[in-house]
């Protein structure tokens, strides 16, 4: 009788497996994301002290100021907000509860210059407010009343903190989805009112999440670009535009650049400070479901009003507004010109996304096979892309591509005597490619997700019938991964069709998208013209935010 059996020397554990292709293809991937970044960071030690001097005695105090006061009024804006509607939906009961909990993630298909741009006119001196209260009380002038401007400090902060408070409510309500019953039964048990335990056990526990989100919420707060340009704010990211654009002095923009980035680095080693001595632990166990509070009178009126305004003035206001000026004036809405932007965004939203996916894809697979710290290492910095700037990644990008394009250019001229022009910077690939660092993490953290519930026993039981590592990722991983992929390509996909700061700066002569067409509408005051761009890329934007609330309300585990 034979017997059979697989080749030993092929049952390899991942840490076993040799310096390979996949260490080399992930290494090269991390120093070509890394490269903008550094090089931002090493216009730190440039000599420019003339131009230095100048920006700081002029413009740079203001920069940190108002930096700092939008950072700090986001992040309590956001944190109040994302963390009481998350509470109220995961543990209270009130009619239409079940219906906040995925309308309150709409606002972050909205990016802020939109509702800059909207509230803009809603609220100036010609808009449907002010209209509307001249008539109420007899008004006839501004001086007659006092109206405050929307276009100021406070303005550019409440509108982040509507379309950034839901990165706090998603991880916070993900946070208390998760927090097991019996911690909080014990503290009713114990004689804890609702809002005590509330405050003493639910939001102890949830400080990980609650702290990731806020920062996500002030990561995106130093990106911004169209909010505080347009309301006459400046910060750091409007210096960088103002410093290369108008001044054309390229090194004192790496340098804002630089600043910057010390101010999102800072913000991170904060973060990760504040949990250092911390630990966080939930029993786990067959505890029954928690029964929810049951809200009634006063306290579900206040519920449903807690919940109602930022979706109202996050979402359904902005949007309502754009539908309503788009369809009165649709000769103007969906010309020539609006599908050209249309197809410019999508050409660059899916190159983007396709090439972010594959790269990941290559990156979470060889972290797999190559569990090791420098593999780790490489993974980290290839995929921290995403805390950095647009306007930042931007300089990164342009300056050393303008250089080597600059020294391939003299080279074939005084040798053939042929000008090669711009070969990179100016280009889509200079374009694509600052997508790619900046929104790299988003699918690299997708696909690592999707990939890390594959069970390690099909690698070796590929590996054991003769499939390369190759071969095993693409007719067996791939297909398991299907659903990851396709959330991966989606993020990716709305993430550039939103982004302003960088497609600014870098895009070629003569190609605008749909998020540049907005910009520079609404900056000429012509809010009509840039209404249906504005409401493609809102409903673009709602398809991840639709796909994460239903992924959220499947993950309930008490």
């Amino acid at each position: 009788m034979s017997t059979f059996s697989f080749p030993v020397k092929q049952r390899l554990s991942f840490k076993a497996l040799p310096f390979n292709g996949w260490t080399l293809g992930v290494s090269a991937i991390a120093f070509l994301i890394a490269c903008p970044v550094l090089f931002v960071l090493s216009h730190l030690f440039v000599d420019s002290t003339e131009i230095w001097s100048h920006l700081a005695a002029t413009v740079l105090k203001d920069y940190v100021v108002n930096s700092l006061w939008l950072m700090l009024g986001v992040g309590i804006g956001a944190l109040v907000i994302g963390t009481s509607t998350a509470w109220l939906v995961t543990v209270c009961r009130f009619s239409g509860s079940s219906w906040f909990e995925w309308l309150l993630l709409l606002p972050l298909a909205a990016p802020a210059y939109l509702l800059a741009y909207v509230y803009t006119d809603i609220l100036d001196y010609f808009g449907p407010v002010q209209r509307f209260l001249r008539h109420l009380f007899g008004w006839t002038s501004i001086q007659d009343y006092w109206f405050p401007s929307v276009r100021s400090l406070p303005g550019a902060i409440a509108m982040l903190v509507i379309v950034l408070y839901p990165y706090v409510y998603l991880l916070a309500r993900v946070a208390f989805l998760e927090q097991c019953t019996c911690t909080l039964e014990a503290s009713r048990s114990l004689g804890c009112t609702p809002w005590q335990s509330f405050f003493k056990v639910a939001l102890p526990l949830a400080r990980p999440s609650l702290t990731a989100g806020l920062a996500l919420a002030l990561m995106e707060t130093l990106n911004d670009l169209g909010t505080v340009e347009y309301f006459g704010v400046p910060t750091f990211t409007t210096g960088i535009y103002r410093t290369w654009l108008g001044m054309r002095e390229r090194n004192a923009a790496a340098q804002l650049a630089a600043v910057l980035l010390l101010f999102v680095l800072t913000l991170i080693i904060l973060e990760r400070v504040s949990r250092r001595q911390a630990r966080y632990y939930q029993g786990t166990g067959d505890s029954k479901p928690l029964q929810p509070y049951q809200l009634k009178g006063w306290r579900a009126g206040l519920a449903i009003t807690t919940c109602s305004i930022p979706v109202l003035l996050g979402f359904l206001i902005p949007c309502g507004f754009l539908l309503d000026m788009t369809l009165t004036h649709l000769n103007r809405s969906f010309t020539s010109s609006f599908w050209q932007l249309a197809n410019h965004s999508f050409i660059l939203s899916s190159i983007t996304a396709g090439l972010g996916v594959v790269i990941a894809l290559i990156m979470a697979y060889g972290q797999r096979l190559q569990n090791n710290w420098a593999m780790g290492a490489a993974v980290r910095i290839a995929s921290m892309g995403y805390a950095v700037p647009g306007s930042v990644i931007a300089v990164g990008v342009l300056i050393p591509m303008g250089n080597f394009d600059n020294t391939v250019d003299q080279w074939m001229r005084s040798t053939f005597n042929i000008s090669t022009g711009l070969l990179l910077s100016g280009t889509i690939t200079a374009l694509i490619f600052a997508y790619l660092v900046r929104f790299l993490a988003v699918s690299f953290h997708t696909v690592e997700s999707s990939l890390g519930k594959i069970k390690p026993s099909l690698d070796e039981a590929s590996r054991s019938l003769g499939q390369t590592p190759t071969n095993t990722l693409i007719k067996i991983h791939a297909p398991l991964m299907g659903g990851g992929l396709l959330t991966a390509v989606m993020l990716i996909f709305v993430d550039v069709m939103k982004e302003l700061p960088a497609t600014l700066v870098i895009r070629p002569f003569n190609f605008d998208t749909l998020a540049i067409r907005v910009y520079q509408y609404a900056s000429d005051e012509r809010l009509t013209e840039a209404a249906a761009p504005a409401l493609a890329i809102i409903l673009v934007g709602l398809l991840p935010v639709l796909f994460l609330s239903y992924r959220i309300a499947r993950s309930r585990v008490c």
